[in-house]
């Protein structure tokens, strides 16, 4: 038999991951959900015994379910395409052109790692049709069959031809590798923050469905007077601070971007260990971004805008966390600068302060009035100094997100940039526009100002420059994408008619 015939049979993944599936729970959790209640109901009381009687056929269950799960599922790695087949009494195939796919994802969670195993995710721009986020999970395959995937899928093969040999390994080029000092940028970044309270949640979730009968009796310190309030604050935010920066390296741990041929390959985490490639000819821009604390400590993450990348938040990350002058020499090396930002004009400004300030200034009113109806200002006076405050914190705000707009046009790609919480700066190449979008509300078009949203198929789909000059939407847009965009017209201040489109 040919070797193209035995690469296109179908293969089963390695049956170790019925282990891992009985003791996680995969499938089983489905029937989880009504064996509790149906358990209740039939005088489950809570007892050690039924417990123990509830463990066990929990498992046995589970056991059933990974079993036949793993005997029902194949998988073929063609030469064309991938196709994976599942399911017991209702039987579905899914089929994934090797043209399509735009990402491969290589996890190795701890489970995997103990028994030499790991789980391949496979993006493709074909779009999800089953609701799920990948187009294709191969859960279980060997470590040395998922380093075969990586590398061979993402080489584009001719369906009516023979499989060519393999190349010789292209060179590495080491892009990024994360500093362990990074760390500590950590309890700045909002994300990291929530995972020990996740961490929390979950924890105490667990032991509300441990029976009263097995729960420990614990009991806490005693918080008394404002010294004591004050130092259970100060615990809880160094409590905090720690819990984000072991989140940060459970899952940034040993990070390392490289560049091999025509793939970018990221390497991460410590418990579950991950490997993303994506190839370098799909990427279609970058994103900057940094939130309030980061930017204090000038520090930004970056990300890759590729078309058809399921969740491109995670898999798109080429630096999670780092040093602001290493993310913007990252994001230059992948897409060409187009040059120092344009300041957007001041009506933006204006309009930002105004609104910034209107609630502060209608709180303050609000307590104005009420002291007058009142007949004196005894009670209110403290709504009318918060409103003041309220407007008065609100100009700082407005000035930081009017400094935090910009657009720029070069020769080969733009950028935008926007946000105050979360700052972000996406450089987008010129070819990844597939349409323009211009917006203008009715105090926009009395300002003079309008909003253009560069459409693309990748990231977010779409990449706005707010409040612009309505006169230079058409420029920039022009100068962005081609001379095909001077279709683009707002409509006049003055309120008359857009002008006719022109062809492309």
């Amino acid at each position: 038999m040919s070797g193209p015939a035995l690469a296109a049979a179908p293969r089963r993944t390695s049956a170790r991951i019925v282990l891992v599936h009985t003791v996680t729970f995969r499938q089983a959790r489905q029937v989880l959900g009504i064996a509790l209640p149906v358990g209740a109901a039939i005088g489950f009381d809570g007892g050690a015994t039924a417990v123990a009687l509830l463990a066990v056929a929990a498992t046995l269950a589970s056991l059933a379910f990974a079993a036949v799960s793993w005997w029902r599922f194949t998988y073929t790695d063609g030469p064309a395409s991938v196709v994976v087949t599942r399911g017991l009494l209702a039987r579905s195939t899914r089929t994934v052109p090797r043209d399509r796919i735009r990402g491969v994802e290589v996890e190795q969670p701890l489970l995997h790692r103990l028994l030499g195993m790991v789980r391949v995710r496979i993006d493709a721009a074909a779009g999800a049709a089953t609701g799920e986020d990948e187009e294709v999970v191969l859960d279980g395959v060997g470590r040395a069959e998922g380093d075969r995937l990586r590398a061979g899928l993402l080489v584009r093969r001719s369906a009516a031809g023979p499989t060519p040999e393999p190349p010789a390994p292209p060179a590495e080029e080491v892009l990024a590798r994360f500093d362990r000092r990074w760390l500590l940028y950590a309890p700045l970044v909002g994300g990291y923050l929530a995972v020990p309270l996740a961490a929390l949640g979950a924890l105490l979730r667990l032991v509300d469905e441990i029976p009263r009968g097995l729960r420990p009796e614990v009991d806490g310190p005693e918080v008394t007077g404002p010294a004591g309030a004050a130092v259970a604050i100060a615990v809880a935010a160094v409590l905090l601070a720690l819990g984000s920066v072991v989140g940060a390296a459970l899952v940034n741990w040993g990070f390392r971007l490289v560049r091999r041929g025509g793939s970018l390959v990221a390497v991460r985490g410590l418990v579950t260990r991950r490997h993303t490639e994506l190839e370098v000819d799909r990427v279609r821009g970058v994103t900057v971004a940094a939130g309030l604390g980061m930017r204090w400590v000038r520090a930004a993450r970056v990300n890759a805008l590729v078309t058809g990348l399921g969740a491109a938040q995670r898999r798109g990350q080429l630096l999670p966390l780092g040093p602001r002058v290493l993310a913007e020499e990252l994001a230059a090396r992948l897409v060409d600068d187009p040059g120092p930002l344009r300041r957007h004009p001041p009506a933006a400004r204006r309009r930002r302060l105004a609104r910034a300030v209107a609630p502060g200034l209608a709180v303050a009113g609000a307590g104005a009035v009420a002291a007058v109806l009142a007949g004196g200002p005894a009670g209110w006076w403290p709504l009318f100094v918060a409103g003041l405050v309220l407007a008065g914190l609100g100009v700082p705000v407005a000035l930081g997100r009017y400094a935090a707009l910009g657009h720029a046009a070069g020769p080969r790609s733009f950028a935008v940039r926007s946000g105050w919480l979360v700052q972000e700066r996406a450089v987008l190449q010129r070819r990844a526009v597939v349409g323009w979008r211009v917006r203008q509300s009715p105090f926009q078009r009395r300002a003079g100002l309008a909003t253009v949203v560069a459409c693309v198929g990748a990231g977010s789909g779409g990449y706005a420059a707010v409040d612009v000059a309505a006169a230079d939407v058409v420029p920039f847009a022009r100068a962005a994408s081609g001379a095909w965009a001077g279709a683009l017209e707002p409509e006049r201040l003055s309120g008359g008619r857009p002008s006719p489109p022109r062809s492309r």
